[in-house]
């Protein structure tokens, strides 16, 4: 059976052709690549040793390749080292700065949403401030995880556009939109939960955690490839 790796996400299914579409970035058959599996060998820990008669000594056996047709050894290339800003780019990708850095928004967010809900349906003025120091935190790390997903985009998927990406970026956009709306709205009228307009301040929190929900949900499958 063969076995065959998407070139974009790395997923690895096994059979005799790749699959019409990966399950898990949605790239078509044309992006998977055959790769070749062999078992590892079975370490026993022990070395191999000549034996040695009595009386003899031990001799090491020397090449009986006539001068002149001795096989040249050719010197590996060196791989180019990557300096300045792609240099910081790769080690972003190799030390999982995206996915480290989303569990600050996709933490707070839902924090923030339930306690704007509680203000709104209990009254209570002290819970929307609350949520409104949640708040804060999320801006602070949105940008950060935002710039950080784009490279691990462009470096790890080599800038895929299926339809798994766009949603996430599309999620992703929506959850920043929305959570600066909400920010500058409280942030100019803190009695926002109090006013007719309540209901729709409540609605796009609300679309702001579903759409923050749907981006992590997406990254999470990237991520572990189910």
């Amino acid at each position: 059976m063969k076995t065959w790796q998407c070139s974009v996400c790395k997923y690895i299914h096994k059979g005799e052709a790749p699959p019409e579409k990966c399950p898990i970035c949605g790239v078509d058959a044309s992006k998977f690549v055959e790769i070749n599996i062999e078992p590892q060998e079975k370490k026993t820990g022990e070395k191999k040793t000549t034996e040695v008669k009595p009386g003899t000594t031990p001799f090491k056996e020397k090449s009986k390749a006539k001068p002149g047709t001795e096989k040249k050894i050719e010197k590996p290339v060196p791989a180019v080292k990557e300096k300045g800003i792609e240099k910081i780019y790769s080690l972003i990708v190799k030390h999982h700065a995206h996915p480290v850095l989303v569990h600050t928004p996709n933490g707070i967010l839902p924090a923030a949403v339930i306690l704007f809900l509680l203000a709104w349906i209990f009254d209570y003025p002290f819970l929307s401030k609350v949520a409104f120091v949640n708040l804060i935190f999320v801006i602070l790390a949105l940008p950060l995880v935002i710039y950080t997903g784009i490279v691990e985009w462009k470096k790890k998927y080599n800038s895929a556009m299926t339809i798994i990406f766009k949603l996430k970026i599309m999620a992703a956009s929506i959850t920043l939109v929305s959570c600066m709306i909400s920010f500058v709205w409280f942030l100019l009228d803190p009695a926002i939960l109090s006013s007719p307009k309540s209901l729709v301040f409540i609605f796009i929190n609300i679309i702001m955690l579903a759409a923050a929900g749907i981006a992590g949900h997406i990254g999470g499958k990237l991520v572990f490839k189910d």
